[in-house]
């Protein structure tokens, strides 16, 4: 087996010859897709399960593997981390597969950020909170959130996400980072956009998941990042099983973000 990373670090995968037919894995929602000509066995999981393993050796998968979104402050919700790639099974070896909730918004426009989605070897970090009053910077997170300042931006986690937007202090917020780019700043009472997400075909049709959210502002507000991010002021939650962050508002109406999914897939002929 040979392997190849693109740049924005996913891997593609050259499958010799194996036998395939002693090579089973059980778990989540099962499916068949084409790709290329080729059969292959697709795992869907919205929610946290088992995934397990009966083989005569290692097995080498491929998976997307995102996290829950930020939820919304004044500034956008940060998307939930994201990872595509490949990873190896142990034969004989149940695993928990945990989805991550997107983050709530509790209290007066307090956000929080997003939970983790882990599957073997791999944690993605929830997104980032959208910073409000009190914090007004955004979280860190996988993708961290919009902040509404120029001083105290959240970091998000190395390889899974990018960075909020800021603003002043007092005025829109800014978007909250995708999976693919940063987050906008805002712009005097103009919210910032969230940044865009990225796009896999694991499910055989491509697909764009880990939007951040816009933020608000007073006289304009940040649109949605593509892959299920929330437009600023939208009352909109980020999208479900996208790992999209929630929208920022400058009243209570803030939203929650989008719940994570993992994907896991092998060919079968």
């Amino acid at each position: 087996m040979s392997r190849s990373r693109n740049k924005v670090g996913t891997y593609s995968t050259q499958w010799g010859a194996n036998a395939l037919a002693t090579r089973t894995i059980a778990g989540g929602t099962e499916s068949v897709i084409n790709v290329g000509g080729t059969p292959y066995r697709l795992h869907t999981f919205t929610s946290t399960g088992t995934l397990s393993v009966t083989t005569n050796a290692p097995m080498n998968v491929e998976c997307l593997v995102i996290a829950g979104g930020g939820g919304g402050g004044v500034g956008g919700g940060g998307a939930g981390g994201y990872f595509d790639g490949g990873v190896l099974l142990a034969a004989g070896t149940s695993y928990t597969v945990t989805v991550g909730a997107g983050g709530a918004v509790t209290g007066v426009g307090v956000p929080t950020t997003g939970s983790n989605s882990v599957f073997a070897s791999i944690t993605m970090s929830g997104g980032g909170g959208g910073g409000h009053i009190d914090p007004s910077s955004g979280a860190a997170g996988g993708s961290s959130g919009g902040s509404r300042n120029t001083t105290g931006l959240g970091a998000p986690t190395v390889g899974q996400g990018f960075t909020g937007g800021q603003s002043s202090a007092n005025t829109g917020g800014g978007g909250g980072g995708g999976a693919g780019v940063a987050g906008g700043n805002g712009t005097g009472v103009t919210g910032g956009s969230g940044g865009n997400g990225l796009s896999s075909s694991i499910t055989g049709t491509a697909v764009t998941r880990g939007g951040g959210a816009g933020g608000a502002g007073a006289t304009a507000d940040g649109v949605g990042g593509t892959g299920g991010g929330a437009a600023g002021d939208s009352n909109l939650a980020g999208t479900a099983n996208t790992g999209g962050g929630g929208a920022g508002a400058y009243d209570n109406s803030q939203q929650a973000g989008g719940s994570g999914v993992v994907y896991v897939r092998y060919p079968i002929g």
